[in-house]
């Protein structure tokens, strides 16, 4: 398939849509900001599947670590695609009106600046208009771009919200240029966000809102998201997959 470039790659959604694409037949590059050692767990497990794969350390936030974490993908082979996943709470649940600026700065910096630099590198090597094959962008939103996250993370849901209309605009002006861009937009997952801000026990209470009566599985919106990249997808352009259980 070609080189496939997931930030955020080394837990939850991203540790999972890594290691699906291995099993479809990229190469992955398992971006991460922080500890190495769930990166290369998951480069590992990528590898298992005769797939090559590469830990890379970069905050998405800068433009200079961006630049980088291209480079080195490179060594892997021709990029064909990326998935924008990396993405942060602030990991400080409460109203608008309790949050400091550093934080809602910091939310905004990762999740909105974050996508825009990878989409620009991404961009310029995929794009027909720079001599680029042609390939595919997913960048993972949120439910919570639709209702608010109201009492806990607006910052957040606003941020989500820009990656939705960041990811339209964009669509539109690289469709003919042989790049599909995309969303998926998840809802209550299972992953470790939930606890590292707190609230361990914020899946059980909200579950009883999803139709299905659960949260869903970071295997099940890697799933979403490798649909998005496959030629299945191939006259999908400036959708938002929503994948959150009818909430």
């Amino acid at each position: 398939m070609g080189v496939l470039v997931v930030t955020g790659g080394s837990r939850g959604i991203g540790a999972a849509i890594c290691g699906l694409a291995a099993t479809r037949g990229w190469d992955v590059v398992v971006n991460y900001s922080g500890d190495p050692a769930p990166a290369e767990e998951v480069a590992e497990r990528v590898r298992s599947h005769g797939a090559q794969a590469l830990a890379h350390r970069a905050d998405v936030s800068d433009e200079q670590q961006v630049s980088g974490l291209f480079s080195a993908a490179a060594e892997l082979g021709p990029l064909v695609g990326l998935v924008n996943n990396a993405g942060i709470t602030g990991n400080t649940p409460g109203r608008l009106d309790e949050q400091s600026v550093e934080t809602v700065r910091r939310v905004l910096d990762v999740n909105v600046t974050g996508v825009f630099l990878c989409c620009r590198e991404a961009v310029r090597r995929l794009s027909t208009r720079y001599g680029g094959p042609g390939g595919a962008i997913v960048n993972v939103s949120s439910t919570a771009s639709r209702n608010g996250s109201s009492g806990e993370w607006v910052h957040y849901a606003a941020s989500k919200a820009a990656v939705n209309t960041l990811s339209l605009g964009l669509a539109r002006e690289v469709a003919d240029e042989g790049i599909r861009v995309n969303v998926v937009s998840p809802g209550l997952v299972e992953t470790g966000l939930h606890a590292a801000a707190g609230m361990p026990d914020r899946l059980d209470r909200i579950s009883a809102a999803v139709p299905l009566k659960r949260a869903g599985q970071p295997e099940e919106i890697a799933a979403a998201v490798l649909w998005m990249l496959s030629p299945e997808a191939s006259f999908t352009v400036g959708a938002v997959l929503e994948v959150g259980g009818g909430r």
